[in-house]
């Protein structure tokens, strides 16, 4: 059996820039894999140790996902190779066409991938249409919200936690699953993960050698930092007759 675990690298946000224009400037910014993707990751990890799968990693991420210190934060989480495209078409493509270059690496894994596993969103775009995306192209069925999986008789059963209830379904493989972030707390890595994850195989290109194309069926015309309130700036002294319960009067205006 073979499982391959979608992942995509962004910017950290902690290192964005936001502009007196709310404009936005990740130039500088570090990459990391997105919080989302963690969760899969370690969720997928702990199925193919109950399993004795093969994990995979795949990711359509931009051009600057292909660093070294980011590849071995992926390998060492527990995939035992990665199928990357980098390339800065990527950095802000829509889910159909993220999906179109994961489904191309999914074809590049020897043996076919049994199930791809989703984040529940990426920390950039968070569309969360990815997961079902890939499986229309796929032809698999999916299943998203999971908070539990496991694979009995050659079926993967999930569990999704509703809010009143705690539902489990079962879906025949191949297929596609996204994971809620619950379902998992990611592992830190060792530094004997991490030296081994550099010696894991990673294979590495760009939209054009992939194979992959970057023209995306949505246009991005702007991305703006949202616009933020001015601050009334008002100070209540509570010594004062009258001006805690005005400041309670003032909370609960905003609360409504």
């Amino acid at each position: 059996m073979n499982i391959a675990v979608a992942v995509k690298v962004v910017p950290d946000d902690q290192d964005i820039v936001v502009g007196a224009d709310r404009s936005i400037d990740a130039s500088k910014a570090h990459q990391i894999v997105s919080e989302y993707d963690l969760n899969a990751l370690e969720a997928a990890a702990q199925l193919a140790d109950a399993t004795g799968a093969k994990l995979v990693a795949i990711s359509a991420s931009n051009g600057a996902a292909d660093d070294l210190k980011v590849k071995k934060s992926i390998l060492s989480r527990g995939p035992e190779e990665l199928f990357m495209v980098a390339d800065d078409g990527l950095a802000m493509a829509d889910a159909r066409t993220t999906a179109a270059a994961l489904a191309k690496l999914v074809g590049n894994v020897e043996g076919g991938v049994d199930l791809v596993v989703c984040g529940d969103g990426s920390a950039d775009m968070y569309a969360g249409q990815v997961d079902v995306q890939l499986a229309s192209i796929l032809g698999v069925p999916v299943v998203n919200k999971a908070t539990g999986l496991s694979v009995e008789d050659g079926v993967l059963v999930v569990e999704r936690t509703l809010d009143d209830c705690v539902e489990v379904v079962e879906v025949p493989l191949p297929a596609v699953v996204s994971v809620q972030p619950s379902i998992a707390l990611p592992r830190i890595a060792g530094m004997r993960e991490i030296l081994a994850a550099g010696k894991k195989p990673a294979t590495v290109a760009d939209a054009a050698a992939s194979g992959v194309s970057v023209e995306g069926t949505v246009a991005v015309v702007d991305v703006k930092a949202p616009e933020l309130a001015d601050r009334k700036r008002q100070i209540f002294d509570a010594s004062k007759d009258g001006d805690f319960d005005e400041f309670v009067r003032s909370i609960v205006a905003v609360a409504r």
